[in-house]
C-alpha cells in the first residue's frame, strides 16, 4: 500500500508539473468541450454500444476532472471531487437514448451538457480550494451542487424505471444510487479529507429509506415521470434535513420547508395513478 500511495504521489506530481502551466480557467474550458464532443460523438450510435462508450466517457471524465482540478486533490477527494462529474456524464449518455434520434434533440441535449459539466468542474474546484478563500463562494457551490444532485438523481431513476424491472432490483439500483450521492453531498457540509462516521450513517439511512419507497412504488402503477419525481423529492426533503442538522442549522421553518415539498409531490404522485 506504501508503494502504491508513494507511486500515484510521484503520478500526481508528474502531471502536474505539466498541466500547471496552462489557465484553470482554459482547463476548464478545454475538459467541457472535449467531454461534449465525446457526448455527441456517442448519440451516433445505439445502445448496443453502451459498452464501448461508458468505459470511454468514464475515463475521459475522471481524467480530465484531474485536469481541471489539478492541484491539492487528497485522500477522499480523489472519490469526492470527481463523483458529480462521473454520475452526470452516465445519465445524460444513458438518458440520450429515451429521446427520439434527431438533430433538433441532439444539439440542445450536447449543449446542456456541455454547460453542467463544466458548472460541475467549477463546484468541484471550489469544493478543493475555494472554500478556504471565501464562504460566500462556498455557498453558491453547495446550492448549485445540490441541484445537481436532484437532477442526476432523476435523470437516474428515469432510467431504472425505463427498464421496467421488478421490486427487488429497483430497490438495489436505488440504493445503489443514492448512497454515493448523499455521501458526497453530506461530506461537502465539512470538507473533510477523511470520511466520518458522522457523514456515512446518515448516508445509509437515507439511501436506505429512499430504496425501501422506490420498492413500495414498484407496486404503484405510476408513471416513469412521477415514480422519478417521488423518489428525487424524497432524497431532496431527507438530505436537506441531515444537512442542515450537520451544519447544526436545523430549524422548524426548515423541516417545515422539506416536507412541504414531499407533500407537495406525494400529492402530484396519488393523482397521478392510473387506478
Amino acid at each position: 500500500m506504501k508503494f502504491l500511495h508513494k507511486l500515484s504521489l510521484r503520478i500526481d506530481r508528474f502531471f502536474t508539473s505539466i498541466f500547471i502551466r496552462v489557465e484553470k480557467r482554459i482547463r476548464f474550458v478545454f475538459s467541457a468541450f472535449l467531454l461534449m464532443s465525446l457526448m455527441l460523438l456517442s448519440t451516433f450510435f445505439f445502445f448496443d454500444k453502451a459498452w464501448l462508450f461508458l468505459p470511454i466517457l468514464l475515463i475521459a471524465c475522471y481524467f480530465l476532472t484531474y485536469f481541471s482540478i489539478l492541484e491539492g486533490i487528497e485522500k477522499i477527494e480523489w472519490v469526492m471531487l470527481f463523483l458529480i462529474p462521473i454520475l452526470l456524464t452516465v445519465g445524460f449518455y444513458l438518458f440520450y437514448f429515451l429521446f427520439p434520434v434527431r438533430w433538433i434533440t441532439r444539439i440542445p441535449f450536447v449543449l446542456v451538457y456541455g454547460l453542467s459539466i463544466y458548472a460541475v468542474f467549477l463546484i468541484s474546484n471550489i469544493f478543493n480550494v475555494g472554500v478556504e478563500k471565501s464562504l460566500q463562494l462556498y455557498r453558491a457551490a453547495f446550492s448549485v451542487n445540490y441541484f445537481y444532485h436532484a437532477f442526476v438523481s432523476f435523470l437516474l431513476f428515469i432510467i431504472i424505471f425505463s427498464f421496467k424491472l421488478n421490486f427487488f432490483f429497483n430497490g438495489i439500483f436505488t440504493f445503489i444510487i443514492i448512497f454515493p450521492l448523499c455521501l458526497q453531498l453530506l461530506w461537502s457540509v465539512k470538507l473533510s479529507k477523511d470520511l466520518d462516521r458522522k457523514v456515512v450513517y446518515p448516508a445509509l439511512l437515507i439511501a436506505l429509506i429512499v430504496s425501501q419507497l422506490s420498492v413500495i412504488l414498484s407496486f404503484v402503477p405510476l408513471r416513469g415521470t412521477i415514480f422519478s419525481l417521488s423518489l428525487t423529492s424524497a432524497y431532496y426533503g431527507l438530505a436537506g434535513i441531515i444537512y442542515h442538522s450537520l451544519d447544526q442549522k436545523l430549524f422548524k421553518q426548515t423541516i417545515r420547508e422539506y416536507g412541504l415539498v414531499t407533500i407537495f409531490v406525494a400529492a402530484i404522485a396519488l393523482l397521478s395513478i392510473q387506478w
